[in-house]
């Protein structure tokens, strides 16, 4: 970044992440400018405040991000303890935020709307390199506004785009139409959304963890209102994923919630429908009809889409990337987590080498790093960050040098999208290997199954 060495480095996103790079570029001496859409930080996690991840505090915080709250007198939670998401945010995120060092750089309702390179559109060559970036950010104050800087690094996640309810990647037939009966992927069945799923009939769409928790919570609603009646809906042919590996899950909450799932399911309190691809969505006075794509119906009153999520590119049309042309992540990395074949327990810990694209000092980082691969690591985006902020002070050796300082296996850090079940790196060696490259240093605990979709057809 010499020739734009006193501009300061955009971040787009205040999540766990984008944070963490804040506190990672202040350490390295350069200026953080971070523009999160919502109102406060952490704004997506504030959706799903009420689920608790799978994993303990102690891998669910950045380094460099505690070591600024420790300056400031901040008392670290029980290390061992498993957090909701509202917590991450009340005992982590905001006080974070809240301190002059970040507060001070961070600017809320600030949407990016695009970015590109100073004058130029992605044809120009001439001097490119060069050139700073240009930031085209909507304020809260309905002012849109071009901020100019040396760098930027894309922390922005996936929330926002989730992946639609049809087969083929599109949309269902009907789907944008009956956007009233679709509700958040995550919503709080038992809590402030209770009144919309009460005594109703709920489809859950998905098979993932995000599907498990809404369907448990549901359930836990059933309890009290005998009238809410639950269908599930996949496009597998059984949900043995979903429940995982019970007791040989290295998560024991991450075992109980699959174990429990299953349960619900024999006892008929959940109606499961395999091979259930969605073609259709129908609105009527009386709720929604869901018609299958081998031409089964299911009505319901609302469609909860637990279907993953998929990142948002329109915003960078004007740099040039190098994305994987299946999963949308950077090129290099795409392979490592494809889910045909991959989860978050077979990626080796990379950084700015990996993650670097054409134009130079632009990353994407965490969630939308992975592009559409469902398997993110919140501590392996705390060490891409680490990474890309070397890199971008010029300590290519710090950056180069990339490596989890976690347990022999690591651990998954989210169950809100993500579906982190794969056997530990032991398990892993004795298998056979879909990848040409050297046997990586596997991060992840194990949950007691294979995993990657080409399993499926074992």
């Amino acid at each position: 970044m010499d020739s734009a060495k006193n501009l300061p480095v955009a971040v787009i996103g205040a999540g766990p992440v984008g944070l963490a790079a804040a506190a990672h570029l202040i350490e390295r001496g350069l200026e953080p400018l971070i523009f999160e859409a919502g109102p406060s930080a952490g704004a997506a996690i504030e959706q799903w405040r009420h689920i608790r991840l799978f994993s303990p505090w102690r891998f669910n915080i950045d380094d460099a991000a505690v070591r600024l709250l420790e300056a400031a007198g901040w008392e670290p939670p029980r290390p061992t303890a498993l957090p909701y998401g509202g917590e991450l945010i009340d005992r982590y995120l905001a006080p974070l935020a809240a301190l002059p060092a970040i507060g001070s750089r961070l600017q809320t309702g600030a949407r990016v709307l695009a970015v590109s390179r100073a004058g130029m559109d992605k044809t120009h060559t001439r001097n490119r390199e060069g050139t700073p970036f240009v930031v085209r950010v909507e304020h809260a104050d309905g002012e849109t506004r071009d901020h100019t800087v040396a760098g930027v690094i894309d922390a922005s996640g996936t929330w926002s785009t989730r992946n639609p309810l049809g087969t083929s990647g599109l949309p269902a037939i009907g789907e944008d139409s009956a956007a009233d009966r679709i509700s958040s992927p995550l919503p709080d069945v038992t809590g402030k959304d209770r009144t919309a799923f009460a005594g109703r009939r709920v489809l859950v769409v998905g098979a993932g963890h995000s599907a498990a928790n809404t369907l448990i919570n549901l359930a836990d609603l059933a309890k009290d209102k005998p009238a809410t009646r639950i269908l599930w809906a996949v496009r597998g042919a059984s949900a043995a994923k979903v429940y995982g590996g019970g007791d040989a899950d290295g998560l024991p909450a991450r075992g109980q919630l699959g174990a429990r799932l299953r349960r619900l399911v024999e006892a008929g309190t959940i109606g499961l429908h395999t091979r259930f691809g969605i073609a259709s969505l129908k609105s009527l006075d009386s709720g929604v009809t869901v018609g299958s794509v081998d031409g089964r119906t299911l009505e319901a009153d609302v469609v909860v889409p637990c279907t993953g999520f998929r990142p948002d590119l329109d915003i960078l049309r004007e740099l040039r990337l190098d994305l994987d042309p299946a999963v949308e992540a950077p090129t290099e990395l795409g392979p490592l987590i494809d889910p045909e074949f991959h989860s978050c327990g077979t990626v080796p810990p990379h950084g700015a080498a990996l993650l670097a694209h054409p134009d130079k000092d632009f990353y994407i980082v965490g969630m939308k790093s992975y592009g559409r691969a469902p398997t993110f690591l919140l501590a392996t985006g705390y060490e891409q960050v680490r990474s890309v902020a070397a890199a971008l002070a010029g300590d290519h050796e710090a950056a180069d040098t990339v490596q989890l300082e976690l347990p022999e296996t690591g651990v998954c850090s989210s169950d809100a999208g993500t579906s982190c079940d794969v056997p530990a790196a032991a398990a892993v060696a004795s298998e056979s290997s879909c990848c040409a490259a050297p046997e990586p240093v596997l991060v992840g605990f194990p949950t007691g199954l294979s995993h990657g979709r080409s399993s499926d057809n074992n």
